[in-house]
């Protein structure tokens, strides 16, 4: 897969290019479905939220951005309908909008559903993550960032990628003094990245995407 992830978004000109130099196309000829399941997830999910992301209400910009169409997966559903069904709608989407809320719910779900075992691949689908969505990809969220517990317990994300994420970094509860507690609870490699930042991902290469601020933490020793 060919990933995005973001911290809020595509906030900025260079985050628009970067999510238009993965597609190979522009945004207008482009078909998207859009994940909100992470929103309904932990102590602060509630219904407005995903609306929110749906409509292209929020003020992180995804399913607004003018693409050509957009559906909506909700992984909460995909037990229920055939295999073959949903699949088919994944694969034909030219990207995946997954929202944010809380992360490991957004994993379960991920997980439950089989997406999880379908992501590695998509090798043209363009993942763009929002917050939760980018983190759930990782290893681990780190003890910070744990709200809904899952069955198993403990932190584990997805492991697509091989480096934790901080977001929202310089909002008054995500200092960096805060990022920095947090790396050093982690085994790998971190990036605490604001709203103005996101994380470029291909087969080959991991590049920053930045107008704003972040800071990559290495493992100690």
């Amino acid at each position: 897969m060919k990933l995005l992830l973001t911290d809020s978004g595509v906030r900025n000109e260079s985050i628009r290019g970067a999510l238009v130099d993965l597609l190979g196309k522009p945004v207008a000829e482009a078909d998207a479905l859009c994940i909100p399941t992470a929103g309904y997830g932990g102590p602060y999910g509630e219904p407005g939220g995903p609306w929110r992301f749906l409509s292209g209400r929020s003020p992180s910009p995804m399913t607004g951005l003018g693409w050509r169409s957009v559906g909506v997966l909700e992984l909460t559903a995909l037990p229920g309908i055939d295999r073959e069904r949903w699949v088919s709608w994944v694969r034909d989407a030219d990207a995946l909008l997954v929202n944010g809320g809380d992360a490991l719910y957004l994993c379960h779900w991920m997980r439950e559903s089989g997406l999880a075992d379908l992501l590695p691949t998509l090798h043209d689908t363009v993942y763009v993550g929002l917050s939760a969505g980018s983190m759930a990809l990782t290893p681990r969220v780190g003890d910070f960032f744990v709200g809904w517990q899952p069955p198993t317990g403990g932190d584990a994300a997805l492991g697509l990628v091989d480096f934790s994420l901080f977001p929202h970094l310089g909002t008054p509860d995500h200092t960096m003094a805060e990022a920095e507690r947090w790396a050093a609870g982690l085994p790998g490699p971190a990036y605490a990245i604001d709203a103005q930042t996101a994380v470029k991902v291909t087969a080959t290469d991991v590049e920053i995407v930045s107008e704003g601020n972040w800071r990559l933490f290495e493992p100690a020793g």
